[in-house]
Formats: structure tokens, C-alpha cells, sequence
């Protein structure tokens, strides 16, 4: 039952834990960006900078520290965003232009009915108390709240955890995206397109 939680669930991500919401992102997605986006300092200094709380969900413990978060898109923004010249800011003129570029490799169409899960991470004291779980309830709760009839996400070839995950909450496959030369520099050779159909949320496994 929700009221057991040891933690609460808020959306947006509250503004004081912009910078740890940009550390857990970058402990997320190192593996994958860490070639581009790295070291760690300069990543978590330009992922504080962009981040769009509202695009965001978190999960607080009753102290408010940050126990894990997901991130989602639409055609009104991301969590994680920004423009070319943030990047610069960050790593400078030449050094933001070609991590520009090559992040634009994983860049995804989005369509008006669609809400893309951008990323969710949970810390490793925080596993398995149901917090992931019930990020991901909250982001198809969130599609549902804006009118959108699909939740897509992309989960690597790595990462067969996660995948499980968003099988049991009932999501499915749609097809297969492999990176090709680029895999040496993001670190999977392919990603699985998955989908959720908002209007079942209801009749999903507990």
C-alpha cells in the first residue's frame, strides 16, 4: 500500500535536489557517455545547468534525499536538454560542438501521442524497495495526466535488468536499434524499442 512507502514520489523533481538529480544521472549513464561526456565533473556541472525539473520525477526519503528519479520527453522539453551553446559553455566552442554531433547520433522521433521515458536510475541503497517500480508507475501515470496515449523507451543490450523490469509492467518490444561503428564510443551495440499502451495501465501486474 502506498502509505508502507518509505518514500514519496513527487513530480517535478524538487529544486533542491538539482544537483544531486544530476549526479544520479551521470552515475546512470556513464558507462554510455562517458567517453564523450566525461570526466565527471564537467558532465554533472552541464547536466545541473540543463536540467528541467518538470520533466522529472523523483523518489524522496521523508529527509528529502534523492533515493532515484526518472526522466521523461515530450515536444515541450526533456529533463536532460539544453542547446549547443550550454554544451559550450561547459566544454568550450570546439570541445561542445563535437559532443554535439555525436549526441545526436541517439537522438529519437517523438510523436504528439507519445511520452519517451528519458532514463531512470535508482541509487544503490535505494534497490529493491520498490522504488524503480513505482518510478515507472508514475511515469505512465504522468502520460495518462497529459493526454498521451503511448509510453517508448529504449533499454541496451546491457542492461537485461532493466528490461525485465518494464516486461513485468508491461511494456513490449516494437523493434531493435543498433549503433553500428558507433558502438565503441557509446558502449552497447544496440538498444530495444519498447512501448506501453496508457490505456492498460490499470490492468498491470502489482
Amino acid at each position: 500500500m502506498e502509505s508502507k512507502r518509505a518514500f514519496s514520489i513527487l513530480c517535478p523533481i524538487p529544486e533542491p535536489n538539482r544537483q544531486e538529480a544530476a549526479g544520479l544521472f551521470w552515475q546512470a549513464f556513464s558507462d554510455k557517455l562517458d567517453k564523450l561526456m566525461g570526466p565527471k565533473a564537467k558532465a554533472v556541472e552541464f547536466f545541473a545547468h540543463v536540467l528541467d525539473p518538470s520533466h522529472g520525477i523523483a523518489a524522496v526519503d521523508p529527509a528529502g534525499k534523492l533515493l532515484g528519479m526518472a526522466g521523461f520527453k515530450t515536444a515541450n522539453g526533456a529533463l536532460i536538454g539544453g542547446e549547443l551553446s550550454d554544451m559550450c559553455r561547459t566544454y568550450g566552442s570546439f570541445g561542445g560542438l563535437w559532443r554535439g554531433v555525436l549526441l545526436s547520433v541517439l537522438e529519437r522521433d517523438l510523436d504528439r501521442d507519445t511520452l519517451l521515458m528519458d532514463g531512470i536510475v535508482v541509487t544503490e541503497q535505494a534497490r529493491g524497495h520498490g522504488v524503480g517500480t513505482a518510478l515507472l508507475d508514475a511515469v505512465t501515470q504522468q502520460a495518462c495526466k497529459l493526454g498521451k496515449l503511448w509510453v517508448r523507451l529504449d533499454v541496451i543490450d546491457s542492461n537485461p535488468r532493466a528490461r525485465s523490469l518494464y516486461e513485468r509492467r508491461g511494456f513490449v518490444p516494437t523493434g531493435d536499434i543498433k549503433l553500428g561503428p558507433f558502438s565503441r564510443i557509446f558502449g552497447f551495440r544496440k538498444a530495444t524499442t519498447m512501448r506501453f499502451d496508457v490505456k492498460t495501465a490499470e490492468l498491470r501486474p502489482e
